[in-house]
């Protein structure tokens, strides 16, 4: 297996300078994805429980059972998957993944030639974790589904059903059952192909229970008839693709500099009560983020503090993009600033009632541009005291 461990090795460092090229921002899902992924897979050595009955004896006594520990060792394997999903726009995505593993047992110690595959439809639950970075994104995930397991000629020594000493086991059949998984991973957007990421990850899968295979075998007193296997877990290294619909589209331009600072209209004056000019309030993002940067909290929190000199029933919060994406993934996107910024406000005290959530995409900007162009102050949320 030395030539597989090459060419994963290979892949995954392909993949690495692939994920090198392009800096997109790491979005998360919102919507319909496809992915699939391959690498190695490693199956834990295991306990096997082998049962053997009694010929008859010449008092004509048959069938006593005895039973006997078989050490069943495994080597390199394979692993294949394929998912669809759906993502929320907030981190949590939801998918049905098929997969393929197989595994062969290794040359030395108790066994040789057999192999393991399972295969089998899962339903996975994941989070997608804001680093804060562009070009990654960590996911978490638990999964839980269906896997058949086939053994063939799973081979290996049993000791303690005969007085012959050890006895040679052979293994075979196709049992299912309930299995679950952990899923370790990162996501790497490809800046060239938007909504295209590599995708880096770490699964174990244990099959749940134990399961019975038909045993062939011929001990001093009678034959093998039975092998009984536990819980089987699985480790599984794999690269893959994910590719995300609806993704906002980037514009090939550098990154603006930093977003000036907030402009604010003036208090009314002290014991007026009429006429009162709303208090406006302008929270920046950075380019294609809808994460809070310092400066931002900031004013949020003057916005707050200062809301007590000003008479209002409502409290207006509308998010604003840039035109250097799509219109839909801009609206997704204002959409998500006007809830981050409403959140921190509530957070600040603000009754959530009182706040009013509106999303204007690119139609409104602050500095007229034309497509494609990235403009830091058309990257905002207004919050409007009314």
């Amino acid at each position: 297996m030395t030539l597989f461990r090459t060419t994963l090795l290979a892949a995954a460092l392909g993949g690495t300078a692939l994920v090198a090229i392009g800096k997109a921002q790491a979005d998360p899902v919102d919507g319909l994805y496809v992915g699939a992924g391959a690498g190695y897979n490693l199956l834990q050595n295991l306990n096997a429980t082998i049962d053997a009955t009694s010929r008859a004896s010449s008092s004509g006594a048959s069938g006593v059972s005895t039973s006997a520990p078989m050490r069943v060792r495994w080597g390199d394997g394979y692993a294949l998957s394929g998912s669809v999903g759906w993502g929320f726009g907030n981190g949590v995505r939801v998918e049905f993944e098929g997969s393929y593993r197989e595994v062969f047992q290794s040359n030395g110690g108790s066994g040789g030639g057999g192999h393991e595959s399972r295969a089998g439809v899962m339903a996975n639950a994941l989070y997608d974790v804001d680093v804060g970075l562009n070009w990654v994104t960590p996911y978490i995930g638990l999964g839980g589904g269906y896997q058949a397991v086939t053994w063939s000629n799973v081979s290996g020594t049993a000791s303690g059903l005969g007085s012959g000493g050890p006895v040679s086991v052979d293994i075979n059949g196709t049992r299912g059952g309930f299995a679950y998984q952990i899923i370790v991973g990162a996501a790497f957007p490809i800046e060239a192909v938007p909504g295209l990421s590599v995708t880096a990850e770490y699964r174990y899968m244990n099959l749940a229970g134990s399961r019975d295979y038909s045993a062939t075998g011929t001990t001093s007193t009678g034959t093998v008839t039975r092998a009984r296997v536990g819980e089987d877990g699985s480790h599984s290294l794999m690269i893959g693709l994910r590719y995300a619909f609806d993704m906002p589209e980037t514009a090939p331009v550098e990154r603006p500099p930093p977003a000036p600072p907030p402009a604010a209209v003036p208090a009314p004056a002290a014991g007026t009560t009429a006429d009162l000019p709303a208090r406006t309030y302008l929270v920046f993002f950075d380019w294609d983020s809808a994460s809070l940067t310092p400066r931002a909290r900031e004013i949020i929190a003057e916005a707050v503090r200062n809301s007590v000199h000003v008479p209002h029933t409502r409290i207006e919060v509308t998010g604003h993009a840039d035109r250097s994406g799509t219109a839909h993934g801009n609206q997704i996107l204002s959409l998500r600033r006007a809830k981050v910024v409403a959140s921190e406000l509530e957070h600040w005290g603000v009754p959530e009632a009182s706040i009013e959530i509106h999303a204007a995409g690119d139609t409104r900007p602050l500095v007229p541009t034309s497509a494609g162009v990235r403009q830091s102050e058309n990257r905002r949320v207004e919050i409007v005291y009314r």
